[in-house]
């Protein structure tokens, strides 16, 4: 099952089609995407009873297919390629973080770069679809509402200025949490703990790796979060990127104004993030 967010109705995506959940189940539905998961065993139910677009899919009008989580977590140096490159230990425990809500946009976003310091980092990121609270290891899954494809842009200066790292804030600037095109149910993937994922800017390849290649994966990420916190259904959990980030590189590579970063994850999608500079605004 793929659900989107297009123009702000929820959608069935259904082969190159869509299907409005509102309109189909007469009401019985929310038409608010991010209501969808606060309900997502109805939505799956009625999933099974569609068989035939009604619409057409119009990729422009999709938008953030989680747009207004209560919580966004992001995972640090969850790549063993990616913690050497950065110089540092690889984790026993996952390094956590927030990103603001306000970050997120959809999948063909237009992002204004603060600066020129701006690096990509490809993500499996995981929609929560059930409450979830010190979630026993290999339950993970069963409180996922699917996932989807996304970007957590970081700012390098604001994310390592002194005297303490502020990698929230580095992290949420408007537009800075590109996600879509749609959240996809791990049932429609061969194997969802082993992914190709990568992105490219301007067409050369900057990342490429595989969701399997994870410390912490999406089933250890849940027990481990949630045993702490719980993870509230529509909640995000940006799971980490592979090596090849910029700010690593010699020397250092950051985008610019007129670059379009693209990010795919196999079975999931592509996004396309186009970044503009404040005049732009």
């Amino acid at each position: 099952m793929r659900v989107a967010n297009a123009a702000g109705r929820a959608v069935l995506v259904v082969d190159d089609g869509i299907v409005d959940l509102a309109t189909a189940s007469d009401g019985a539905l929310p038409e608010d995407p991010q209501q969808l998961y606060e309900r997502w065993d109805e939505v799956r139910a009625f999933a099974e009873r569609v068989h035939a677009p009604e619409a057409p899919l119009d990729l422009s009008v999709l938008e953030a297919p989680v747009p207004r989580p209560r919580q966004v977590f992001a995972i640090g140096m969850n790549y063993s390629a990616h913690a050497v490159e950065a110089g540092v230990e690889t984790p026993t425990f996952p390094p956590t973080f927030t990103k603001f809500p306000t970050c997120l946009a959809g999948p063909d976003a237009t992002v204004v770069l603060p600066s020129e310091f701006v690096d990509w980092e490809v993500e499996l990121v995981v929609a929560i679809g059930a409450h979830a609270y010190e979630v026993e290891p290999g339950n993970g899954w069963s409180h996922v509402a699917g996932v989807t494809v996304g970007q957590d842009l970081s700012e390098r200066i604001v994310q390592t200025r002194p005297p303490a790292p502020q990698f929230s804030l580095g992290k949420s600037f408007p537009g800075f949490g590109p996600t879509g095109p749609w959240v996809i149910t791990a049932d429609e993937l061969a194997d969802p703990d082993d992914l190709a994922l990568g992105c490219a800017v301007n067409g050369e390849e900057v990342q490429k790796s595989r969701t399997s290649d994870l410390i912490f994966g999406v089933d250890a990420l849940i027990h481990l979060l949630s045993a702490i916190t719980p993870l509230l259904p529509g909640d995000l959990i940006f799971t980490g990127t592979p090596s090849g980030v910029g700010a690593t590189r010699t020397p250092p590579r950051f985008l610019a104004p007129g670059d379009e970063l693209v990010s795919t994850i196999e079975g999931v999608g592509t996004i396309r993030t186009h970044l503009v500079d404040r005049s732009a605004r």
